[in-house]
C-alpha cells in the first residue's frame, strides 16, 4: 500500500515527534508549507514538502554544528 500524498497535522506531529500545536504554528508561520482544503479549511501537508522541510533542517543543523564546535570541556 502506498503512503498518502497529504498528511493531517496530527500525522506530521507524530512523524516529527512534536505536539499538534507546534505543527500548527509551523504551518501558520509559513515555516512548513501546507494547504487548506474543504469547506472547513482543514490543513494538509504534502509528504514531499515534509521531506523537504526535514532535509532543510538537517542542513541547517549541520551548518550550526560546523559554526559552533564543541569546546574541550564539552567534549568530555
Amino acid at each position: 500500500m502506498t503512503e498518502p500524498r497529504f498528511l493531517l497535522l496530527s500525522d506530521v506531529a507524530a512523524e516529527l515527534n512534536v505536539s499538534d500545536s507546534q505543527v500548527y504554528h509551523m504551518v501558520r508561520s509559513g515555516e512548513l508549507p501546507a494547504i487548506k482544503i474543504g469547506g472547513r479549511g482543514q490543513w494538509r501537508v504534502e509528504r514531499a514538502k515534509l521531506e523537504e522541510y526535514i532535509a532543510g533542517k538537517y542542513a541547517e543543523t549541520a551548518a550550526w554544528v560546523r559554526d559552533n564546535p564543541l569546546s574541550e570541556r564539552e567534549a568530555d
